[in-house]
């Protein structure tokens, strides 16, 4: 009998390996079995010459036979050993959870390391070149394959048997990368900031010292701090005093969010609503409406863009696009002396270590020759290294900031994503 080129794959290895069921112990103990009857056998055999010749003719025969049987059994269980091994489950499902924690932190990661490589480009007058992944697809291919050339000669006790197992897996992922250009480009980083998402993220819980103090270049005429060039323009006395007041109103719920749709646009309007108002924050409020030389309508504030109200009820804000946003935190970049001296780009205008906190850097960057050896985000840039400390919360936070506001301004701008044909296998 012989048994040849038995090829199994996938899910129907499995099945084959059920039909058959031959234990390799008992075939075993078969096998020992006749061992130990063939020589009892030869020990109780008695009568004449030819009666013991004849005789261990014919048990030699049937021992042969059964030895045959039982190397076919060896054989069965060892094909259907190897079917199982053949056999696997789908690997769909499992990958699910794997692969998108892996991607999710893959691309975290290199949306980070991208937002500081624009920052250390801008602060040495290179144009911010920005990448949007904008398709992940990833294909799974695993063939199983089993071969099995035997031989088994039932008149003699010789025979073979020459197994083999073959297993194939093939990662295939595909990633588009489509690149910020054209109108993409313009409204993500050339526009400024609507006043309406900036309130959106001071209602939502985020500082609102923090967000006016990035994103706005002035409201109703009264400028915050900002680098322009070679110099720094200081911030207006009132500027961060009315922020702070903000700030505190904020903390006690006191800052209300209602967007209104008025033909042909939606109208934000604000207002400070408080059943049990404390003298504190009547104070603060006050002061706002003071500085801001605001006259409420039925307790109402309209949102608008702008450099100055152009009504008693208005807050007018002059907001900053993503690219004034970076350029703001290019300029505290603490960059190598020698950059300065050679002309490479200009000195550092905010002190890390001012008394004044809006006079320190936004997001405070390193940078040296070598790589740090602990860092939220570290790039590399003509041979130096540019990193934020993993153990500044400040800077950190003030980054994640920066990041959100770059996904707001993306916000209803459909991204053009490329047809792909992703082959089946």
């Amino acid at each position: 009998m012989r048994v040849a080129a038995a090829i199994v794959s996938g899910a129907s290895a499995s099945a084959a390996a059920g039909r058959f069921r031959a234990s390799v112990s008992t075939a075993i103990r078969w096998a020992k079995r006749l061992h130990a009857e063939r020589h009892a056998r030869a020990r109780a055999m008695g009568g004449d010459d030819r009666s013991r010749l004849i005789e261990p003719i014919r048990s030699e025969t049937a021992l042969v036979a059964k030895i045959a049987r039982v190397r076919h059994g060896h054989l069965l269980a060892l094909i259907a050993a190897l079917l199982h091994v053949a056999s696997c489950s789908s690997i769909g499902p499992g990958s699910v959870r794997r692969d998108r924690v892996d991607y999710v932190g893959a691309v975290a990661d290199s949306w980070k390391h991208q937002t500081l490589l624009n920052i250390v480009r801008l602060r040495y007058g290179d144009a911010p070149v920005f990448l949007d992944v904008s398709s992940l697809i990833s294909s799974y291919t695993v063939q199983n394959s089993l071969m099995i050339n035997g031989e088994v000669i039932t008149d003699t006790t010789g025979s073979f048997v020459n197994p083999g197992a073959a297993t194939s897996y093939t990662d295939k992922p595909t990633i588009s990368y489509t690149p910020l250009s054209g109108d993409k480009f313009d409204k993500s980083l050339l526009r400024p900031l609507t006043p309406g998402t900036i309130f959106a993220l001071i209602q939502a819980g985020y500082p609102a010292d923090f967000v006016l103090w990035v994103t706005v270049r002035s409201i109703n005429g009264i400028y915050n701090r900002a680098s322009e060039g070679v110099q720094v323009r200081p911030a207006d006395p009132e500027f961060y005093p009315l922020i702070e007041a903000i700030r505190r109103i904020q903390r006690t719920g006191a800052l209300g969010l209602r967007i209104v749709k008025r033909e042909p646009e939606e109208i934000t309007l604000v207002s400070f609503p408080s059943r049990h108002p404390t003298p504190e924050m009547q104070r603060d409020i006050q002061f706002v409406y003071d500085t801001l030389k605001l006259k409420p309508e039925k307790g109402e504030i309209v949102l608008s863009f702008g450099a100055t109200q152009s009504v008693p009820n208005e807050i007018a804000i002059l907001s900053r696009s993503m690219v004034e946003i970076l350029a703001q935190i290019a300029a505290g970049i603490e960059v190598p002396p020698q950059d300065v001296t050679n002309g490479r780009t200009l000195a550092a205008f905010d002190v890390p270590q001012a008394a004044a906190p809006q006079d320190r850097p936004i997001v405070a960057i390193h940078s040296a020759v070598d790589r740090p050896s602990s860092a939220y985000a570290a790039v590399e840039y003509h041979s130096t290294w540019y990193w934020i400390n993993d153990d500044d919360f400040a800077a950190k936070r003030a980054f994640t900031f920066l990041m959100l506001f770059f996904a707001l301004a993306g916000t209803g701008i459909p991204g053009q994503a490329p047809v792909l044909t992703i082959p089946a296998s």
